[in-house]
């Protein structure tokens, strides 16, 4: 930093050149399009819908509104676009809005530049500082956004005249930068007149005060469906001035859904044992949301969010890590009688539209079922158990359950031969964990699939033929 221009005088002689903010972004955008690099990183799924659409409006230098129900990622893309910025960028010294040296708007940045002309000096500020980011509530007040008087200031002896004695808010101190508002609609509505302003003309204006402040603002907001929330909507004069309205959506796929979990999701690092998730036991928790998505009992204009499968998937590996530890096993690797722990982080993630009483935790177990045999009928074709289900015919009996070790399900499948190959088959693995997992599986997926017979009490379960 100390090789950069100090002064108005050094700036203007090391050619640097002002740009507009939308500007700015536009040519940093052009230039990862050319390169071939995501204009948002780690966001998974929006290749071919959201993200083109997103590229078109920044390339026009349109304002975004980005529209969708909770959990689509729509904050991050959103806090993402400060990569767009240039990493640093000169400012008047002292200025409360970011400055620009060549054309400044305070009354502070010109008195300055007056009186010092040329050897006016310059600070350099990170694109991280560039970025503004307001939560709406419906308490949000216009001198929050725009700005007020300070009476301290006023105290301090300055008249109620002087541009000096303005508190600026939080639109005005991101001039130069990205200001962001989430949850949109939740904006009072005439809260949401005083940003018509920001997006058409460019400028805030403070109330009892005759000035202007041509703002340089690229605006960005996101917004759930107006047929979601009953708490607002945004008005119409406002949505007018978005340039760009993008409609995120969901995972449309399962792996997608788990490229999104494993990033997100929290490892249980020293506890002493081994974390290990099969990957067909991952699909249930992803499998699951998609389900939950498309059910009839789920209230879908609230969403299930993807934050439902990372939250699944978190519970699951506790659930197995606490029984590793409990049974002294150095592994901990998730089975189907970890799926009864999936009901404490599923219940609180979505609104089940029941007017029966208590009959939340049986929605939440048919979805739980019904993601497992979907896997078990994706991952085992049903001709390679003949020989299982004619085992269990003969009177053979398979005991499961959250407290046996996995050592004990590795000796059940030397005493059936039968199960065996299926058994390993799905597990790919030699480990005790992994083969004690994909038994319960394929244990519970031939149950679900009426092939045996499943008597359950407590955490144990028994397996025989029909």
């Amino acid at each position: 930093m100390t090789s950069r221009p100090a002064t108005l005088g050094q700036l203007r002689e090391s050619g640097w050149e002002s740009l507009p903010v939308k500007e700015e972004v536009r040519r940093n955008a052009a230039r990862r399009i050319t390169e071939g690099k995501p204009l948002v990183d780690e966001v998974f799924g929006y290749e071919e819908t959201v993200l083109p659409q997103l590229e078109n409006a920044l390339l026009a230098g349109h304002d975004i509104v980005f529209l969708g129900e909770r959990g689509q990622g729509k904050t991050r893309m959103i806090r993402s676009l400060i990569e767009l910025l240039d990493e640093w960028l000169p400012v008047v010294s002292g200025s409360e809005i970011n400055d620009d040296p060549y054309a400044p708007v305070s009354k502070h940045a010109r008195d300055l530049i007056h009186d010092k002309g040329d050897e006016t000096p310059i600070e350099w500020i990170h694109r991280s500082s560039r970025y503004g980011e307001k939560l709406a509530t419906p308490d949000t007040s216009i001198a929050d956004l725009i700005g007020e008087v300070d009476p301290i200031k006023v105290a301090e002896g300055r008249y109620l005249s002087d541009e000096l004695t303005l508190h600026y808010g939080l639109v005005p101190r991101t001039n130069r930068g990205i200001f962001a508002i989430n949850e949109l609609p939740d904006l009072s509505e005439r809260i949401q007149v005083g940003l018509l302003n920001v997006l058409e003309e460019r400028d805030v204006q403070v109330r009892g005060y005759k000035i202007r402040l041509p703002l340089d603002v690229m605006m960005v907001a996101s917004a759930n469906p107006e047929d979601y929330t009953n708490r607002g909507r945004i008005i119409t004069p406002l949505k007018d001035r978005f340039g760009a309205q993008i409609r995120t959506h969901y995972p449309l796929d399962v792996r997608t859904e788990l490229e999104v979990v494993r990033q997100e999701a929290q490892t249980l690092d020293g506890l002493g044992v081994q974390i290990h998730m099969p990957d067909f036991m991952a699909e249930v928790v992803a499998t699951l949301s998609h389900l939950a998505r498309s059910s009839p009992h789920i209230n879908q204009r609230s969403g299930v969010s993807v934050r439902l499968s990372i939250a699944n998937y978190e519970t699951l590996i506790a659930n197995a890590a606490r029984r590793a530890l409990r049974l002294g096993e150095k592994d901990a690797v998730p089975r189907v009688s970890d799926l009864e722990a999936l009901v404490s982080s599923t219940a609180g993630k979505v609104e089940i539209e029941t007017v029966e009483e208590g009959r939340d935790e049986i929605i939440v177990d048919r979805l739980v079922k019904a993601a497992l045999l979907t896997v078990f009928k994706d991952r085992c074709p049903m001709d390679q158990f003949r020989e299982v289900i004619t085992a269990f015919d003969d009177q053979t009996i398979v005991h499961a359950g959250d407290d046996i070790s996995s050592a004990d399900y590795v000796e059940a499948l030397t005493r059936n031969p039968s199960l065996r190959e299926p058994v390993m088959a799905l597990a790919g693995s030699e480990g005790p964990g992994v083969v004690a997992s994909a038994t319960e599986f394929v244990l519970e997926g031939l149950h679900l699939s009426k092939r045996l017979n499943k008597e359950a009490t407590g955490g144990r379960a028994t397996y025989r033929g029909r």
